[in-house]
């Protein structure tokens, strides 16, 4: 297998491209929110049954608070990060082999072993790459071909990579 692809100098890719691999590092703050701000709900509730509505307890307030905090912190960073990175728009390629995913951006260029990659989600508009548990990078559906997509999609679901959206 090889596949060849540009990607071209457009301001909005690396936004959506930090959008993603932020979103993917940060799913956890918003599961964790909403954990924390049900638990805080529920004991409001029960604290008030209990006490005749008299006293609000902090401990419970404190924790609906942190919990919607936490709920919205993962769409603030990504908002940040795209925001921030319009401004990196440099033209690019990626060169895919059965061995390695190599990735070239202006003038830097590095690359991912398939050895060393533990996962792959399949989102939209990316393959988004893990090693480990880090989300390391993405691979840009859009800008291959429809055979080269394919072919790829076959090579990470035959090693066992490609994980179901």
């Amino acid at each position: 297998m090889h596949i060849r692809f540009d990607v071209p100098a457009d301001p909005a890719y690396p936004g959506r491209v930090a959008g993603v691999l932020s979103g993917a590092r940060l799913r956890r703050y918003g599961y964790i929110g909403a954990v924390l701000a049900a638990v805080g709900a529920i004991g409001l509730a029960v604290s008030q049954g209990f006490a005749g509505g008299d006293r609000i307890s902090p401990l419970f307030v404190a924790m609906i608070v942190s919990g919607l905090l936490s709920m919205l912190y993962s769409p603030w960073v990504r908002l940040r990060a795209r925001r921030r990175s319009s401004r990196y728009a440099v033209e690019g390629a990626y060169d895919i082999t059965d061995d390695n995913i190599m990735m070239r951006s202006g003038s830097e260029s590095g690359g991912i072993a398939w050895d060393g990659v533990s996962q792959v989600r399949d989102t939209p508009e990316f393959w988004i790459v893990y090693v480990g548990r880090m989300p390391a990078t993405v691979i840009p559906r859009r800008l291959m071909s429809a055979e080269d997509a394919e072919t790829l999609r076959a090579y990470m679901a035959e090693r066992g990579l490609l994980q179901p959206r």
